[in-house]
């Protein structure tokens, strides 16, 4: 006998099998979690960013059905970050484990927001592993990873959202440059140490000004400029950095994490150190003009051997060409850029022959009970280097010992093994003649001195850099001629580019050096009065009182060992007019 089939057939078969099968009734989608993110770069402040997204993702789900039930959002995060390295992200994805969360999809107010470049196919397995959909409003739906048009588009979305950072950094860069360049715009950050921020006025641009943004501006703070002045006079009279720094810590001068504490909490108040010292020699923005885009940032993986746990950004110097300098002054100069420039042809003239020109520079060594009064002062005439203080059978003597000196160096053959020079035997002659020509009854001679020396001077500077490109000359010419004469090419490289290295310094040195110019009668005068009462400060029994009188006369002292004859030379601050005498 047939069994009678109805017009379902399946309905049939199922009465067979004995199946009963339940209509589908559709509940909408259930809770659901949103998440959204926001940078410090966002023009909109963190609640706005925050209410449009989740508005957004409410207005997506909510006509499907969908009830949101958690919310996650984070703030100051990049989207170039990896979900697992934002902070409520991370959260998102360890409720993920939570057999007893109340919400079984995740919902997003914009995708582009939210990822970025390739991790939206590192994430979107994780969820569909704990049976969590991901709603988004691009893919007008639930993401379906079956269905290769969606994994396309979110692949599409990730490489627009890294486009879309990539030309807003771009658009950023380049507003604030041209605001450096034209307008020399303080563009915030921390004061250089010398400086405070202050308040400049209303913003220039109206929508801003109207929200009562206003300019920062940068002021000279007077105490901590006169500490900048020291570091770069003190530099340019051939002390270390590191020598500089001792001082400062001797005199109680507060470093800068300590003057100012609340621009300094990553740092330790724990004074003065070498790179403190080398950092405000290095930076061009004390002359006054305003430089952008030293630093910069770097973006490196933050693990090779895993391309998904993103990148970490590192500052690095920049390139030169991607440095930025205003037009104009933009703020009160602390040093002229004539004295930065100088005191950068020093640093590179030193670093010019690397480690094993180290010998060669002029050393400060650690301060002892006897104070040398022409400190830093005396220089050898033979090899131009500052003499050294020592004590010799409790006596001060300067000395330039040749061992010091590096190897190969054209003074050698002529500089005995140590060139000694007593103190006492020297100042008192140069203090009797200081003393004579800045007499009161000699003032008018001494200006007419000081003046009329200006004609055919020449600037020390400029000789000492003349005699270092013609030693350096005279180096290459001997290691070509050692080379032509056979000896193996090989032992001559890093010789060669020393003498190179030196050579191009002191080039770039004369280069750079500024013209003399001839000062007046009145300023000569001007001086003279600043320095008071010569006489009485020599005559003081206070050495630093006496030193500090040599200082600001600008006294140089060189010694010729072979004549046994000392040529002084004092220097004007107001112009570069000297007069010299001999002992």
């Amino acid at each position: 006998m047939t069994a009678e089939i109805s017009n379902d057939p399946w309905s049939t078969l199922d009465d067979i099998l004995g199946l009963e099968v339940a209509e589908p009734v559709d509940d909408g989608i259930g809770e659901l979690a949103a998440y959204g993110r926001c940078s410090t770069e966002d023009n909109q402040d963190p609640e706005t960013s925050r209410g449009w997204q989740f508005g957004n993702a409410r207005k997506f789900v909510e006509p499907l059905g969908g009830r949101i039930v958690a919310e996650y959002f984070d703030i100051g995060q990049s989207r170039s970050v990896p979900w697992e390295r934002r902070n409520e992200a991370a959260q998102l994805l360890a409720e993920l484990k939570n057999p007893r969360r109340t919400w079984n999809a995740v919902v997003v107010g914009e995708g582009t927001r939210c990822w970025f470049g390739n991790q939206f196919s590192l994430i979107a397995p994780r969820f569909a592993a704990y049976g969590v959909d991901l709603w988004v409003p691009e893919l007008g739906g639930k993401y379906d990873a079956r269905n290769p048009s969606h994994k396309m588009l979110m692949s599409v979305l990730g490489g627009m959202s890294e486009s879309e950072r990539q030309h807003v950094q771009a658009r950023v860069r380049a507003a604030m440059d041209a605001q450096v360049v034209n307008e020399g715009r303080h563009q915030g950050g921390r004061a250089p140490y010398g400086y405070v921020v202050v308040d400049g006025g209303p913003h220039p641009n109206p929508r801003k000004a109207a929200e009562g943004f206003r300019l920062r501006v940068l002021a000279i703070d007077p105490d901590a400029a006169e500490v900048v002045q020291r570091v770069f006079a003190e530099y340019m009279e051939g002390v270390g950095d590191r020598a500089i720094a001792k001082g400062l810590n001797e005199d109680g001068v507060p470093c800068p994490s300590e003057r100012r504490p609340d621009q300094n909490r990553h740092r330790l108040a724990d004074g003065w150190q070498g790179s403190t010292v080398r950092s405000i020699l290095e930076n061009p923005r004390y002359t006054g003009y305003a430089i952008f885009g030293r630093w910069t940032k770097h973006e490196t993986l933050l693990n090779p051997d895993d391309v998904g746990a993103g990148h970490v950004v590192r500052f690095k110097r920049a390139a030169p060409e991607r440095v930025v300098r205003s037009r104009r002054p933009a703020h009160p100069e602390i040093v002229s850029v004539e004295t930065f420039t100088q005191a950068q042809l020093m640093r590179r003239s030193r670093a010019a022959g690397g480690l094993p020109g180290i010998a060669k520079l002029e050393r400060n060594r650690a301060a002892t009970k006897h104070t040398y009064l022409l400190k830093g002062l005396v220089r050898c005439e033979i090899c131009t280097r500052k003499m050294q203080g020592a004590a010799i059978r409790k006596g001060g003597y300067y000395r330039c010992i040749a061992r010091t000196m590096a190897s190969g160096s054209a003074a050698l053959a002529d500089h005995p093994k140590t060139v000694n020079l007593r103190e006492d035997v020297v100042v008192r002659p140069i203090n009797e003649w200081l003393c004579q020509i800045f007499a009161p009854d000699n003032r008018d001679e001494t200006v007419r001195l000081l003046t009329g020396s200006q004609d055919g001077r020449v600037d020390g500077r400029r000789a000492n850099a003349e005699k270092r490109l013609k030693g350096a000359e005279e180096k290459l010419r001997r290691h070509l001629a050692a080379i032509e004469a056979g000896v193996d090419p090989v032992n001559f490289v890093e010789p060669m580019k020393r003498a190179q290295a030196e050579r191009q310094a002191a080039m770039e040195e004369l280069r750079h050096l500024p013209d003399t110019q001839a000062v007046d009668v009145a300023e000569v005068y001007a001086m003279l009065d600043q320095l008071g009462d010569v006489a009485r400060h020599l005559n003081s029994r206070t050495p630093e009182r006496i030193t500090q009188v040599y200082r600001d006369l600008g006294l140089q002292v060189v010694y010729d060992n072979k004549k046994e004859a000392v040529t002084v030379t004092a220097s004007s601050r107001v112009g570069n007019v000297c007069v010299r005498g001999g002992t």
